[in-house]
């Protein structure tokens, strides 16, 4: 299968900043409701390969983000896969209310690290329409040494993840909500849940224009290690064969640079792909928002996750596509250490404006919906009731 366009590494446009003009960019943010609301437009670029500007209503920040996929889908690698966008938010969402409840309660954290492993699920055949993403419960270890007794790190440390913003996807089941439009007309959805909202488009106005810094917020640092998994391959475009059963496993590594700032190494065991290392900092008055917050990376995350089904589905069945894209917006509670609350993190259902430019028909644009929707790891993240299990090691 001929590989498409490597249009992020050969455009020499910086694949990730701070965007400079975010008002100029024509982008509206999303209605604040519990806090927290990020809107997402992820629009299709070449083969498997997406950008997204993420703006967070709360702070104001826009970021422009890019995704590519590995061999298993016939990618270039040249930018990190959909699941590490939300296991670095994870991941970074956890150490922000660790280090908020240890800051509240006077605990000295020394030698801390985080250490996350996702799992997916993807089992059924495209073709007969039993295709279905799946989310397994996540694996956080915690390294640090402290001078609380066991008990009582435990209970704080499940305190934190509790107070994590995402505990609101996690927790409980969360149907995504959608409108549809095919060749600029919204259309009836079909089995995916309709959302009752005027159709949001993309951007309208200026191009992005990097902010100066000095930061490189995402790189690739090469191969991640080999690591057995229960299912799974990494071979050329396995991921695009008709009956799948598999496992995916991203994993992520945290810990805090001196300035501050979250250093995440993301690792890809299943398939096997690349290492990337991540930046990740809050809005002030939490950091200096030098570097993507663990929401904007999360939502990001679950809108690139779910384009790439699109593009999955229209490759496997030679179907006409000739662009797509995504409104998405993401709605969550401060977090509970965090953002003071002293409540487990809450959420609403993620709502998302698909754009496809198709000859297909409507029934065909309702289907590619449907089916995308079904095999989206994220979304199923979103309508599975999730645990976090936790390990403490003592350093």
């Amino acid at each position: 299968m001929k590989q498409a366009a490597n249009i992020i590494g050969e455009s020499g446009i910086a694949p990730f900043f701070r965007v400079a003009n975010p008002d100029a960019v024509g982008m509206a943010p999303a209605p604040l409701r519990h806090g927290d609301a990020v809107r997402t437009w992820v629009s299709a670029l070449a083969g498997f390969q997406k950008e997204a500007l993420v703006l967070s209503t709360r702070t104001g920040a826009m970021w422009r983000l890019v995704s590519d996929e590995g061999g298993y889908l016939n990618g270039h690698d040249a930018a990190p896969c959909p699941l590490s966008f939300l296991t670095v938010g994870m991941i970074s969402s956890y150490m922000n209310e660790i280090m908020a409840l240890a800051a509240r309660d006077g605990v000295k954290l020394r030698h801390l690290r985080l250490i996350q492993n996702n799992f997916y699920t993807m089992k059924g055949s495209m073709m007969k329409r039993t295709m279905t993403g799946g989310a397994l419960p996540v694996e956080l270890e915690v390294e640090v040494d402290c001078d609380l007794s066991d008990a009582a790190l435990n209970e704080m440390l499940m305190g934190a993840v509790h107070a994590s913003p995402l505990n609101g996807l996690m927790r409980g089941v969360l149907p995504s909500l959608f409108t549809l439009s095919r060749n600029g007309a919204q259309i009836p959805t079909g089995a995916a849940t309709a959302l009752d909202h005027p159709v949001v488009g993309g951007p309208k106005g200026a191009a992005p224009v990097p902010a100066d810094t000095d930061l490189t917020l995402i790189e690739r640092l090469g191969l991640s290690p080999q690591k057995s998994v229960t299912k799974g391959t990494a071979g050329a475009a396995t991921s695009l064969t008709d009956e799948q059963d598999r496992t995916l496993n991203p994993a992520a590594i945290c810990t805090l640079r001196e300035d501050g700032i979250k250093e995440i190494e993301q690792h890809l065991y299943s398939p096997h792909g690349s290492i990337f290392r991540y930046l990740s900092e809050e809005a002030p008055p939490h950091g200096q928002g030098r570097a993507p917050d663990a929401v904007s990376y999360i939502s990001a995350g679950i809108a690139f996750c779910f384009m790439t089904q699109f593009g999955r589905m229209a490759t496997m069945e030679k179907l006409d596509l000739s662009h797509y894209a995504v409104v998405q917006d993401t709605h969550f509670s401060l977090g509970g250490a965090s953002g003071g609350t002293r409540r487990a993190g809450s959420a609403d259902p993620v709502e998302t404006h698909v754009h496809l430019q198709t000859t297909e028909s409507d029934d065909v644009a309702r289907d590619m919906l449907d089916v995308s929707e079904r095999t989206c790891f994220l979304h199923a993240f979103c309508r599975t009731d999730l645990k976090t299990k936790l390990k403490v090691t003592r350093q």
